[in-house]
């Protein structure tokens, strides 16, 4: 399976990526594994928490969904998610 999440830090920063083994891509974020020094969570510290995931069987899939998360819509779907 395949996951399309988005996760938030304490400045309300967000982030939208996608991933086949979302456990382990949130200790990355987090810097429990070892991560990218120039990504952008790691470049935004903080916790970051899950606040909205979505499950694929394809990679394609995913992609697609991940590119209509970022854009305008996709964003303040996010958005108005995280308020109700």
């Amino acid at each position: 399976m395949f996951y399309v999440y988005a996760i938030r830090n304490q400045s309300n920063k967000i982030y939208i990526g996608q991933t086949a083994d979302l456990e382990v891509r949130l200790q990355r974020h987090n810097g429990l594994l070892k991560n990218k020094s120039t990504s952008f969570t790691s470049k935004n510290y903080g916790n970051w928490e899950l606040i909205y995931k979505e499950e694929f069987a394809t990679r394609a899939d995913v992609v697609k969904r991940e590119k209509e998360l970022k854009s305008f819509r996709g964003r303040e779907f996010i958005k108005s998610f995280i308020k109700n």
